[in-house]
């Protein structure tokens, strides 16, 4: 039972048997299954503002309640009040009883051949929370002194979902920092601004191959990073590297959601 709607869209449903294989799972959001449903999960962004907003009444003893959260840390607001009201967690995180990642990366059954979308312009990033205090616009404001960057999002240029991939995909590389700094946590950012439209993503680790991404912890400072997409925009070669992953992993994004929620149902058979 989903309790409510991830930032309340409606989701389009896929069956589970599709996505992942198994059978036997029937998802829905009509509350008046609450006391029948095996498992009921609860996104944090949508319960948090008091806990009236959370399941109401005495939770069947068998019933799994799931804590559902994308949000880092920092962005997730009045933990306290949840304490002792879910035995699942479902996050980003590793670590999580369901794992439930932005994104990922899987092994292609044979190599396929890759085009790098041709490029006109060298670095973008894409921001919506501009905070002249944070860390990552600090070192974007050392970047641009050694190298030009294209700003989109809020106050910047604008940057409609429908020509994302269009617009990002001109460019060779792309920032990708998140808007704060936690275990694992890795969001669109990577998965679909970055990767989905064939530019080289600059951090990430653990989730990505290693010659798939330069690492801003790489460089000694700001003017080196600069330096070094410098000299990968003169050479082609090595440039073309970053891409060679892509002939044998291919990259999960746009269903996420519709996976996300068949991987409870996944989770309760495998336990059984």
């Amino acid at each position: 039972l989903i309790h409510e709607w991830p930032f309340h869209q409606r989701a389009a449903l896929r069956k589970c048997s599709d996505l992942l294989g198994i059978h036997d799972c029937h998802i829905t959001a009509n509350r008046s299954w609450y006391l029948k449903a095996d498992a009921v999960i609860v996104h944090h962004r949508d319960v948090c503002s008091s806990p009236k907003t959370l399941p109401q009444g005495p939770r069947p003893p068998s019933q799994h309640s799931i804590w559902f959260n994308l949000e880092s840390p920092s962005h997730s607001p009045n933990l306290g009040f949840m304490d002792n009201l879910f035995n699942l967690t479902m996050s980003y995180r590793r670590d999580s009883d369901i794992f439930t990642p932005y994104g990922w990366l899987e092994v292609l059954s044979q190599p396929q051949n890759f085009s790098i979308p041709a490029k006109s312009k060298l670095v973008a990033w894409a921001v919506s929370n501009w905070n002249p205090a944070s860390r990552r616009v600090q070192y974007y404001e050392e970047l641009k002194k050694y190298i030009h960057v294209d700003i989109y999002g809020r106050n910047h240029m604008p940057l409609p979902r429908d020509k994302q991939l269009s617009t990002l995909s001109q460019y060779k590389f792309y920032l990708t920092f998140e808007n704060s700094l936690h275990e694992d946590y890795i969001t669109e950012k990577l998965w679909y601004n970055a990767l989905g439209s064939g530019t080289v993503p600059k951090n990430y680790e653990c989730f990505l191959p290693p010659d798939a991404f330069i690492h801003i912890s790489d460089f000694p400072s700001a003017q080196g990073l600069a330096q070094y997409l410098q000299e990968l925009d003169k050479d082609p070669v090595r440039y073309q590297r970053y891409f060679q992953w892509r002939t044998w992993l291919q990259l999960l994004e746009n269903t996420y959601l519709a996976i996300h929620l068949c991987k409870p149902c996944q989770a309760l058979q495998m336990a059984q």
